[in-house]
C-alpha cells in the first residue's frame, strides 16, 4: 500500500484514477491544480501522478517547481504522444509517461513497478549543485570531498538544503532542528553556522548565505535538483 497524489483538472479522470488505485489498496488524494499542492502533500506522497495539459500551470512546470523537494516517482498523464513531449517530461524530472487513453492494466502495472523500484532503491539524498547530503549516512560532500560535521551541524545543513532559497530566522532553525526541548538556544545557531561555513570552505565554498536582519538560507542555484 502506498500514498498516491493525483493532480488532474478533469473530475472524471480523478475519480477513475482514485477508484482504480484504491482497489489495489493504495491511499489516494486528488487535486485539480498544481497550486493546491502543499508541503504536507509533498511529505505524504509515495508517488505522484500529474496531468500535463491543465489550465494555468501545466504538469511539466509543476514537476520542475516541486522536484527539488520531492524524492518519490512522478508519472505524467497526457494525451500527447510525440517523442518531444516525452523528452520534455523526463527533462522536467519525471520518471514515466502514460498516454491517454490508457488501459487500466497498464496504469496499475506502471504504478506498481515504480513503487517496487522506490522501495528497492530509496532515494534519501539532497542534491544542491555540487553538494550532496546523504540523509541515511548523515554525510555531506562537495565534488567528492567529504565534510565532517557534528550531528547538530548536519541537521542544520539538511534543513536549510531541503528548503534551498528560503530564509529562516535563528529561532526557526533552532525549533526545526532541536525542538522546544533542545539543550541549546537560538543564540547558538550563529556559532553553528560559523563552524559549518568554515568546514565547508575546505571542500569549496559555503552555500549558506546570511540574510541580514532576517536569518540564513541555502543559496538556490539554477538547475539544481533533488
Amino acid at each position: 500500500m502506498a500514498n498516491i497524489l493525483v493532480v488532474d483538472d478533469e473530475a472524471d479522470m480523478r475519480v477513475l484514477l482514485q477508484t482504480v488505485l484504491e482497489r489495489d489498496g493504495h491511499v489516494v488524494q486528488t487535486l485539480s491544480a498544481g497550486e493546491q499542492i502543499e508541503e504536507r502533500h509533498e511529505h505524504w506522497a509515495d508517488l505522484l501522478i500529474l496531468d500535463v495539459m491543465m489550465p494555468g500551470e501545466d504538469g511539466f512546470s509543476i514537476c520542475r517547481r516541486i522536484r527539488e523537494r520531492l524524492n518519490c516517482p512522478i508519472l505524467f498523464l497526457t494525451a500527447k504522444s510525440e517523442e518531444a513531449d516525452v523528452l520534455v517530461g523526463f527533462g522536467a524530472g519525471g520518471d514515466d509517461y502514460i498516454v491517454k487513453p490508457f488501459r487500466v492494466a497498464e496504469l496499475r502495472a506502471r504504478v506498481s513497478a515504480h513503487l517496487r523500484r522506490q522501495q528497492r532503491v530509496p532515494s534519501h539524498r539532497i542534491l544542491r549543485g555540487s553538494w550532496v547530503l546523504d540523509l541515511d549516512e548523515r554525510t555531506v560532500s562537495c565534488g567528492g570531498t567529504s565534510v565532517r560535521l557534528t550531528r547538530g551541524e548536519f541537521d542544520i545543513c539538511a534543513h536549510l538544503a531541503l528548503y534551498a532559497g528560503q530564509t529562516f530566522s535563528k529561532e526557526q532553525i533552532y525549533e526545526a532542528v532541536f525542538g522546544f526541548d533542545g539543550e541549546s538556544d537560538s543564540a547558538g545557531i550563529a556559532e553553528y553556522i560559523r563552524s559549518i561555513r568554515a568546514k565547508m570552505r575546505t571542500a569549496g565554498s559555503s552555500p549558506i548565505e546570511t540574510v541580514w536582519g532576517v536569518g540564513y538560507r541555502w543559496a538556490k542555484e539554477n538547475g539544481q535538483s533533488a
